[in-house]
């Protein structure tokens, strides 16, 4: 045998290394098993970006039907509410620019169709804000006592008054005691009036039952009649 080979056994034999201590190391293996684990870990992290961007897009396709319920609702109660007001039916309908806007919204994926129903909803609610607050300024939206005093009100104070002009003209004479006995029927005119004036000051449709509040609507026409009465009755005794 030359120097350079070993007897492992029985017919076996195997090269020594250069130096004559042992085999050659193994590198091409090593480098080949790193290989195949980093390209492994390489994979999974694809496959885990995949599925979590995925998910998220799951996610925000679930939260943009949620939204767009929520906003179809709020739009839908808005247009029967500006239909109320005398807005026109098409005023209502979307124009094809704002078609086109919307479909170009659509082409960034769920994530930006829920941006744009939350955009819509903030719109529409901001809408909302402001009908209720123009809607506030009006007496049909005030509570039934406080609008029909609008309509009893200066009904029940308008004879009183009168009867007070004519006694600070005229004094204890005929005419004041005529003015007096005239006013006696006055406050039960002034409430049939008023429950016709409220009718037709509030009632939105001929259908639509109007709350009058008679009882309260009788007690104001009735108070300042009585009051008025008693002092010029009392002014006529002592004069």
């Amino acid at each position: 045998m030359g120097s350079n080979a070993t007897v492992t056994g029985p017919g076996r034999q195997r090269t020594a290394g250069p130096d004559g201590d042992g085999p050659p190391p193994a590198t091409e293996p090593a480098s080949g098993w790193a290989e195949y684990l980093a390209a492994a870990r390489q994979l999974d992290a694809v496959r885990r970006g995949a599925a979590a961007a995925a998910g998220e897009q799951a996610r925000s396709a679930e939260a943009a039907r949620e939204e767009l319920t929520v906003v179809r609702a709020g739009l839908a109660s808005q247009q029967e509410r500006l239909r109320e007001r005398g807005v026109p039916a098409i005023s209502l309908v979307p124009s094809p620019p704002e078609l086109t806007e919307a479909a170009r919204s659509m082409v960034g994926g769920p994530a930006a169709v829920l941006a744009a129903l939350r955009a819509a909803r903030g719109r529409a609610e901001a809408a909302d804000a402001a009908l209720a607050a123009r809607r506030g300024l009006r007496a049909t939206s005030w509570p039934a006592r406080a609008r029909n005093l609008l309509v009893y009100g200066p009904l029940a104070l308008l004879v009183p008054l009168i009867q007070v002009v004519v006694y600070a003209a005229t004094g204890t004479g005929p005419a004041s005691v005529t003015a007096l006995i005239a006013g006696l029927p006055m406050p039960a005119v002034a409430f049939v009036v008023g429950w016709v004036g409220v009718g037709r000051a509030f009632g939105v449709s001929p259908d639509e039952r109007v709350d009058r509040t008679m009882r309260f609507g009788a007690l104001v026409c009735l108070v300042p009649a009585v009051l008025v009465t008693a002092g010029l009755l009392l002014a006529l005794l002592a004069g």
